[in-house]
């Protein structure tokens, strides 16, 4: 089984990266998703705090402590107005790419059939070949606002999935989803029976005063659906593998049954800061917006001033830039490396469809990021606007 799990893309990545780094090379990675910036210091506090509690250095409760559950419930609730049962709707996971790995476990058998985004987040691949199932591939394109075409999806590719994976604001191409769509899918959910997985890990990052909506918020969406959100971004805690599954009850059942056989929980000092982050002030949240909001209009408009034709990402921390005439994806990256210094992730590690575009990360400061684009000019790859 191993031998048949996808390559890990990112690893690779790093590893390049580190490559050039190694040579001694002033290396600008913009190619991870890795938010630079820290936890906020009332977050860090609250683990501090906890953990010189002798009851968190304990094993915890297996399903995780009620006490996060309801900071989840009534975190959904203000924010979307989605009414959560803590103990029926909400799963405390071990980050939200654990997630996504396990709720295939928990729904697919060998043979069955996933519907993933291509292009996608390359770790829904990796859940359904450690479940023995096969993906049908949803198409993205620009022409649709990379979002799946439901009318081209075959009804008897449809009647086989049981699950699909969407994922708004998107990885790679910060697209984000309307409220028409979100219905189109409940219906579309319905109609073939199948379980859709919501992953919302960018949910705290929609530009031009744009909030991403949560799936749930769909009327309907509970009958077939669960939302994986992850703190990860919202409040830089990326190493801290702290997330939440909500929605279905009986798949939040499934989840939490699978980890009944694998963990005891998260820590709970970990589980304690998290309540905090959810239940605590949010001003850093729209701080965070603000900066990657900054960073994103540098990013783009010094793209634009040399003269390559850009969009600007409606949400997440990214941006899909189509690579130049006479380029694929990997050899433009390759050349963005070796000659910029500049790391970028080739789209083609996206799916068959992210050919012909590089994802940036605006995981750097402003300074960094207006360095890249000083570097790209240097290429004289376009024709500058005057």
């Amino acid at each position: 089984m191993l031998q048949s799990l996808p390559k890990q893309f990112f690893a690779a990545l790093v590893a390049r990266a580190g490559m050039a780094s190694a040579a001694g090379h002033d290396v600008i990675n913009l190619g991870q998703g890795n938010p630079d910036m820290p936890t906020p210091a009332h977050i860090v506090e609250a683990l501090q705090a906890a953990a010189a509690n002798p009851l968190n250095h304990k094993y915890p409760p297996f399903r995780g402590h009620r006490y996060l559950k309801e900071a989840v419930a009534g975190f959904y609730g203000r924010e979307y107005g989605v009414r959560l049962e803590p103990d029926s709707e909400v799963a405390i996971l071990f980050g939200g790419k654990t997630g996504l790995v396990e709720v295939v476990q928990c729904l697919l058998n060998p043979g069955d059939t996933a519907l993933v985004p291509d292009p996608g987040y390359p770790d829904y691949w990796s859940g359904i070949e450690l479940a023995r199932a096969v993906m049908e591939r949803m198409t993205l394109t620009a022409e649709n606002g990379f979002l799946p075409d439901y009318g081209t999806i075959s009804p008897e590719a449809a009647d086989r999935a049981k699950l699909m994976f969407l994922n708004y604001p998107n990885n790679p191409t910060g697209a984000v989803a309307s409220e028409a769509f979100f219905r189109d899918t409940v219906q579309f959910a319905g109609q073939h029976n199948l379980c859709v997985v919501h992953d919302f890990a960018y949910a705290a990052l929609g530009y031009d005063g744009v909030r991403p909506l949560s799936y749930l918020q769909t009327p309907g969406a509970k009958d077939n659906g669960i939302e994986i959100y992850t703190l990860s971004k919202t409040y830089n805690m990326a190493g801290w593998r702290v997330a939440f599954a909500v929605g279905n009850a009986s798949v939040i059942e499934s989840l939490n049954l699978l980890q009944d056989h694998m963990y005891v929980s998260l820590f709970g000092a970990v589980q304690e800061a998290a309540a905090a982050a959810l239940s605590g002030p949010q001003v850093c949240v729209q701080e965070n917006l603000d900066r990657y909001e900054a960073r994103r209009n540098l990013l783009i408009g010094g793209l634009r001033g040399l003269g390559w034709k850009v969009e600007a990402p409606g949400g997440s921390f990214f941006a899909w830039l189509p690579v130049p005439e006479g380029y694929t994806s990997q050899s433009f990256a390759d050349l963005l490396l070796d000659e910029a210094h500049v790391v970028v992730a080739p789209g083609i590690g996206f799916g068959e469809y992210g050919e012909g575009y590089v994802r940036v990360g605006l995981v750097s400061d402003e300074a960094r990021l207006a360095e890249a684009v000083k570097r790209i000019a240097g290429l004289k790859l376009f024709a500058p606007v005057r």
